[in-house]
């Protein structure tokens, strides 16, 4: 597989001064599904935002490439027109509009023979939307608000796909409906970046992972890898294998390795 998205030692400063992101390295690679890891205030959202060019004048330092165009400190618009899509944690919606027009925005200024193809692909992948069509966007359930989001975005027809946080509070039941059509909108071509706090999830569908703390990468590797690493096991997957006493104490607390 061919590097679709490098990012090179890249800071990201707020207001100059704070630190976010610090010697930020990392792969995606064209056709597979990526995900970041990491606990609140890692730094994760500022990493999406940062290739996506939302952040002025950021990353300080560092180069970001895409399709073998540098893109770091590029425009949001430079780097939509490229094919890269966001979809924020808070979904982006506009919220008084209905299903049908919010749709429509995703297919704005596109003329191309795909646009009936792409759209019963997206019907076929979250139904509800249709028999939602004519409801405003704010009446929507999370989850289903997720899947509009994300179908929106897809209409965008991008090569890759960035989610923030897409299980975010949702109900168990719709966070595994919203990962499985993750997995199909790859198998339709799309590559995935996607930033998460469950792991579990994550690391089910990721090709490969990286695990985000306090602006640094401490830890990648394949899914597979990830989840046979003890500390990822005990800090991220809940699967603590310290020893207890025969009440129930902790009998030490185990420290990262990284």
């Amino acid at each position: 597989m061919s590097s679709l998205l490098t990012i090179t030692s890249i800071e990201t400063l707020y207001y100059d001064r704070i630190y976010v992101l610090r010697g930020i390295s990392m792969e995606v690679k064209e056709g597979q599904i990526f995900t970041v890891l990491g606990p609140n205030g890692a730094g994760k959202t500022t990493l999406l935002r940062t290739v996506a060019g939302l952040l002025k004048d950021q990353p300080k330092k560092g180069i970001i490439t895409f399709k073998g165009n540098r893109i770091e400190r590029r425009p949001p618009e430079y780097v939509a027109r490229l094919g890269i899509v966001y979809v924020p944690e808070d979904r982006g919606l506009f919220r008084e509009l209905t299903v049908e027009e919010n749709l429509s925005l995703g297919l704005w200024g596109r003329r191309d023979s795909k646009i009936e193809e792409d759209l019963e692909f997206l019907y076929g992948l979250f139904p509800i939307l249709r028999t939602r069509a004519r409801q405003k966007a704010e009446t929507l359930s999370g989850g289903e608000q997720q899947m509009l989001a994300m179908a929106r975005a897809m209409l965008r027809r991008p090569v890759m796909l960035m989610l923030d946080e897409p299980s975010l509070g949702l109900a168990p039941i719709m966070a595994k409906l919203v990962y499985s059509a993750l997995v199909q909108i790859r198998d339709y071509g799309t590559t995935l970046l996607i930033v998460e706090q469950n792991a579990r999830l994550a690391l089910k569908i990721a090709d490969y992972g990286y695990i985000l703390e306090t602006g640094r990468i401490v830890l990648e590797g394949s899914s597979q890898a990830l989840k046979e690493n003890q500390d990822v096991q005990e800090f991220y997957l809940g699967m603590g294998g310290e020893a207890v006493s025969p009440k129930g104490w902790r009998l030490y607390k185990k420290r990262r390795t990284w």
